[in-house]
């Protein structure tokens, strides 16, 4: 089942001389379940992409549809509703709140979307995660790979459809990096959940089902590598 649907999607910053192409009438789908990787040099649109996919910038022109809904046909109230339910971010630099411990940090998109924490949900991804016992810890009493645990539980609690990650092993070892991508993997196994993955690491890349590769703001290779 098609769960993500992207046609012509134009994105330019600035004017005339000063313009820039981010993207570049880019078109694909994707299934539900999927597991992609998104590659491509920088400056070639990656993040500009996912911050579209999960409604954080707006395009210039063109189309994206989540599960059979057009994404910025919504009010700012929709558009705002739809990033706490339908997508998961997780980023490079896992953008924690510092005053909020771990259990507060994971649960805060759904406190802020004024709705009650399944208790079960949250204790079983403090278990996934391998953060029981570190219920009460602020972000600065955390290491590095326990912080961007953190921002997956945080990404995962709602049970979004999509799941966005930007350059997750970006700041970690690869030790830590090699366990973020299991973590990942079992989540979009287990919850069925669709995860689209920006990376630079070849490694991280090559486990997904399919890398799509762009560059200068246009898709040059779509490649499915499993099914």
């Amino acid at each position: 089942m098609e769960i993500l649907k992207v046609e012509d999607l134009t994105k330019i910053y600035g004017k005339e001389e000063n313009e820039v192409r981010a993207l570049d009438h880019v078109s694909f789908s994707v299934e539900q379940g999927e597991f992609i990787a998104i590659i491509g040099p920088s400056g070639s649109g990656k993040s500009t992409l996912l911050h579209i996919l999960g409604g954080v910038d707006v395009p210039t022109s063109g189309k994206v549809y989540m599960d059979g809904q057009d994404v910025y046909a919504q009010n700012e109230e929709q558009l705002a509703v739809f990033r706490r339910r339908q997508v998961g971010l997780i980023y490079q630099f896992y953008n924690l709140i510092p005053v909020l411990n771990v259990t507060e940090n994971i649960t805060l998109p759904v406190l802020m979307d004024g709705r009650k924490v399944n208790e079960e949900r949250l204790e079983e991804l403090l278990a996934v995660l391998k953060l029981k016992g570190r219920e009460n810890h602020l972000p600065n009493q955390l290491s590095g790979g326990q912080q961007q645990r953190v921002s997956i539980g945080r990404a995962l609690m709602n049970a979004p459809a999509v799941v966005l990650a930007d350059e997750p092993t970006g700041n970690l070892d690869s030790k830590n990096s090699r366990e973020i991508v299991e973590l990942l993997k079992y989540s979009n196994k287990k919850y069925h959940q669709t995860l689209i993955v920006i990376t630079h690491d070849e490694q991280v890349a090559l486990q997904a089902d399919r890398i799509i590769a762009i560059e200068d703001g246009r898709i040059t290779r779509d490649e499915v590598i499993r099914r």
